[in-house]
């Protein structure tokens, strides 16, 4: 059943005031629900109704009869009632028939015209309160999401013609100088200038914890300035920067439909028609049967069997729970690129991950010096002073030792493809590369150096060995944890992929209590990889990875998790799901928080069939009233959204 939403005000629209959800509803804005113009016909309706309910009771004003007694009714009926009949007329002449409109407009003018007037109000009434608690709910359920719209930055202060100038961020363009004062936002993904800054990126990562960075260190457009004036170089125009492309991400994720969201809407559109031919049935068939037939009687269970038939809770309520899970995954630092990523989570049972950059920081760091007849620190100003030529990964994390001393300084270095380099320091012949250097110029090496996993480079002076240094990538420091945490939600099967090594591979996965580990992999061979394990149905395969190398296997896993992939552009267009930090850790919360959700979601299910079938039922038999009708409709749609915004208040560890 096709279900858009009607709001009271809609008897004054304004647009402005409105914006369309994905499910078919338009939902005012928190701002309007708020203002007490939102309640007024509801509340102009209530009293009517109050009023005129005692007046009956109480039979204080004998006059209270004929069409003075139905005209007070048909007023109170105006306000609420109006809006619901126009949206089903409408609906009618393009021949979208069976409404929730409809089946409201139907069920309530049938009341009146078989005499229930307080009921038939009252029926239209509790459906109009609804709609506006249900409003609420729908606006609280965007409140995280709305919290990062809002990180959208409004203005930059842009060096121009000697001054700093206010302007959109959107006419920025690349290579400009911006300023960001304290407390204010960072417009565009830019260079820090400045020598160091203090950031709180928790409206993009969900990490509350500040971010020290250095100069010539990227920083992200949505990051707000802590300490001090700071200046940026842009690097990206507005519409290219991090924060716009999650805000497009966020705010278009629930256009992937679930399956089990695309099969209530599909099963509403079948339901509703059957319903409404079985009431037409429950009013005419037990003429054949039912020898005191009463057509008054009848008609009324029919409508009442109209009002308990509308699936609003289901219709509502189930996008409504997967919205809540974006949204609280979105407030956690998870990114889902849609509803359907957060079903397809909730059945992995395979998890494959890359080594570097996502269980490992994927910075080279010394891990050991051996020097050999040589003090450490002269040592290392032999090795730093040839590694200052170079500008390999390893050679970055070899000049970062503290030495104490003048720097010395290497002169006709050359590099020997493959191997290394030569040069001459302090007048000494001094090589420094792997083995193969060493034999090609006949150096001894020990029998130590075979055993050792890591990168490790030798260092050889005055041809004769000197020493070396192992170099090793950190674990992060949540990787254990992660593996075990995993283990404990399910995920028995974890393999690890890597083009690093197959020594080093194997060492951190024995680390990490991971079984199967492979290491020297091309991104084909983990594709091959991860298509083997595809191959067996039973098999749902997440890949974790960074988003750069890996987005083939990103791309072809039943679920593709970019890591760290804030700045990233190849992670968020290939990757399913984002983790906006560098912590592993954050897949395990990725999966409770989509388990909860379809939890929820099977919840609501379960409560709006179960309630509805038994007061169906009820109805039929003569046994509910329109008042029973009302909560089977509006009272269990209300249940389920209250269900469902349960997922903003949960916490994941």
């Amino acid at each position: 059943m096709k279900k858009k939403k009607v709001n009271l005000r809609d008897l004054k629209p304004n647009s402005e005031e409105q914006h369309s959800h994905d499910d078919g509803h338009n939902h005012s804005n928190p701002k309007s629900v708020s203002n007490l113009n939102t309640y007024l016909p509801a509340i102009f309706s209530f009293v009517m109704l109050i009023v005129g309910i005692a007046v009956d009771y109480f039979e204080a004003f004998p006059h209270f009869s004929g069409w003075i007694r139905i005209l007070w009714y048909v007023v109170a009926y105006i306000p609420v009632g109006f809006p619901v009949v126009k949206e089903g007329w409408k609906n009618l002449i393009k021949g979208d028939v069976f409404t929730e409109f409809f089946l409201m407009s139907i069920a309530t003018i049938g009341a009146f015209i078989i005499g229930e007037y307080p009921e038939g109000v009252a029926v239209m009434l509790f459906y109009a309160v609804g709609e506006l608690f249900q409003s609420a709910a729908v606006n609280r359920a965007k409140g995280n999401i709305k919290a990062l719209l809002d990180v959208r930055p409004k203005e930059a202060n842009v060096f121009r013609e000697g001054d700093y100038k206010s302007v959109s961020p959107e006419v920025v363009n690349i290579g400009e100088k911006i300023q960001i004062r304290v407390g204010e936002k960072i417009p565009l993904d830019g260079i820090l200038l400045s020598e160091k800054a203090s950031l709180n990126t928790a409206a993009l990562t969900g990490e509350s914890k500040p971010d020290s960075i250095q100069k010539e260190a990227k920083v992200y457009a949505g990051s707000i300035n802590l300490e001090s004036v700071i200046e940026v170089e842009v690097t990206n125009k507005f519409e290219d920067s991090s924060i716009a492309r999650i805000l497009d991400l966020v705010q278009n994720a629930t256009a992937r439909k679930s399956k089990t969201e695309l099969f209530i809407r599909q099963f509403a559109r079948i339901y509703t028609p059957i319903v409404v031919f079985l009431a037409i049935g429950v009013t005419f068939i037990p003429y054949f049967f039912v020898d005191d037939y009463i057509f008054r009687d009848w008609l009324y269970r029919a409508l009442i069997f109209l009002v308990i038939s509308c699936p609003c809770a289901l219709v509502i309520s189930i996008p409504l729970g997967y919205f809540g899970g974006l949204g609280a995954a979105s407030k956690n630092g998870i990114l889902f690129k849609g509803a359907s990523f957060l079903d397809a989570m909730t059945k992995i049972n395979t998890l494959v991950m890359d080594k570097t950059g996502t269980v490992t920081k994927g910075v080279f760091k010394i891990k050991e010096v051996k020097a050999i007849d040589w003090k450490e620190t002269e040592f290392m100003q032999y090795l730093m002073a040839m590694e200052e030529q170079s500008t390999h990964p390893i050679a970055k994390a070899i000049l970062e030792y503290k030495s104490e001393g003048e720097d010395f300084e290497a002169q006709d270095v050359s590099e020997i493809a493959g191997k290394g380099l030569k040069g001459i320091v302090n007048s000494k012949t001094v090589l420094v590369g792997n083995k193969a250097l060493m034999i090609t110029n006949n150096i001894e090496v020990p029998a130590e150096t075979e055993n050792i996993v890591e990168s490790i480079v030798l260092v050889a002076i005055d041809n004769k060995f000197a020493g070396y240094v192992v170099i090793a990538d950190e674990l992060k420091e949540d990787a254990k944890e992660t593996i075990v945490k995993l283990q404990k939600v399910g995920i028995k099967n974890i393999m690890m992929l890597s083009g690093d090594k197959d020594s080093i591979t194997q060492q951190v996965a024995k680390e990490l209590n991971i079984e199967n580990a492979k290491g020297d992999l091309l991104p084909e061979d983990k594709l091959n990889e991860v298509e083997i394990l595809k191959n067996n149905p039973e098999n749902k395969v997440a890949f974790i990875g960074d988003g750069i190398n890996d987005a083939p296997v990103l791309a072809a896993s039943n679920v593709g998790i970019a890591m760290g992939g804030l700045g990233s552009d190849v992670a968020i267009e290939t990757a399913d799901v984002i983790i906006q930090t560098d912590q592993p850790s954050k897949v395990v919360r990725a999966i409770k928080i989509s388990r909860s959700t379809r939890k929820i979601v099977w919840q609501n299910i379960i409560l709006a069939f179960g309630i509805k079938v038994i007061v169906l039922i009820l109805g039929a038999g003569g046994l509910a009233t329109m008042w029973e009708a009302v909560f089977a409709d509006v009272g269990v749609a209300l249940l389920a959204i209250l269900n469902a915004v349960r997922l903003q208040k949960m916490k994941w560890s």
